[in-house]
């Protein structure tokens, strides 16, 4: 496995190799992030991972002073899953000093994350551009868990004609559900423990769309209940939306679906998960299962 710093470490890297794909990270892997390894592995001739907790994308009062970091622990899961290259760049190896460009995705980033965290796309579709256009990547892996995410750089990428495809990976859950994350570390064992509520406001949601309602409301209020039964949950906001537009939806065309997506904080923690519905339902425990 190669671990290179600078852009021109990158650059001669990767002329090493043939199809590449690449798997953005901030870090503090776990097995969600391994998953995206997996599937990058079975597809590309080489696998790149790049590790960069990138300050642009939070805001001010987030957590980027004590974001988890472990690079030690980071290399050695990569190595042992046969990782190719990895690419550990410096603020001013990704942003050098002068940098004035940023990348902003209009209509998608004005709701839901966007909404509560000002600013937090433009720093992400900005360091995914230089992300992408440094490695030459083939394809790029993204976990569903954010999904819109995964909709603001497929945005992105295809109005900036980076020839990268996007490819989105199923949520990796616990056993118990919870949707893998960083984060998760921040939680103590009660907060641990009331988190589940997330997934589970998202099943209800799953168990009413399978039964037949279509009314945005109704499938909001069910994930609404979960959540009020749990007293350490703070929802940020609760959403049933288009899955393109993320438009939120008074009634559900049954032929489109819908995406179900929520924030939720747990002390000073914030969590967030999602679920298709999708146009034919699927068994809510398939949709909302690993």
């Amino acid at each position: 496995m190669k671990v290179v710093t600078t852009r021109a470490e990158l650059a001669r890297a990767r002329a090493e190799v043939g199809s590449l794909g690449l798997v953005p990270t901030m870090g503090y892997l776990h097995e969600g992030h391994l998953s995206l390894v997996r599937a990058a592995r079975g597809a590309n001739d080489a696998v790149a991972v790049s590790i960069f907790v990138n300050p642009t994308q939070f805001g001010e009062g987030e957590d980027f002073e004590r974001y988890p970091r472990d690079p030690e622990r980071d290399l050695a899961l990569l190595a042992a899953e046969g990782v190719d290259l990895v690419w550990t760049p410096t603020v001013d190896d990704v942003y050098p000093p002068g940098s004035a460009t940023r990348v902003s995705v209009s209509g998608i980033t004005d709701v839901l994350e966007g909404a509560s965290r000002p600013g937090h796309f433009t720093g992400v579709a900005t360091v995914v551009a230089i992300l992408l256009n440094a490695t030459r990547a083939d394809r790029a892996y993204f976990g569903q868990k954010d999904a819109q995410q995964v909709l603001v750089v497929r945005r992105m990428v295809e109005d900036l004609a980076i020839p990268t495809r996007i490819v989105t990976v199923p949520t990796f859950r616990e056993a118990d559900g919870l949707a893998m994350s960083s984060r998760n570390v921040y939680l103590d064992e009660t907060q641990r423990a009331g988190a589940t509520a997330l997934v589970e406001a998202l099943r209800a949601a799953c168990r009413e769309w399978t039964a037949g309602v279509r009314d945005g409301d109704a499938l909001r209020a069910a994930m609404t209940e979960v959540l009020a039964r749990q007293p350490q949950a703070r929802p940020d906001y609760v959403s049933v939306a288009d899955p393109d537009s993320l438009a939120e939806l008074d009634t559900v065309d049954p032929t489109r679906g819908a995406l179900c997506s929520l924030a939720v904080r747990f002390g000073t923690t914030r969590l967030i998960d999602n679920l298709l519905l999708e146009p034919e339902p699927a068994p809510c425990g398939n949709s909302a299962g690993r």
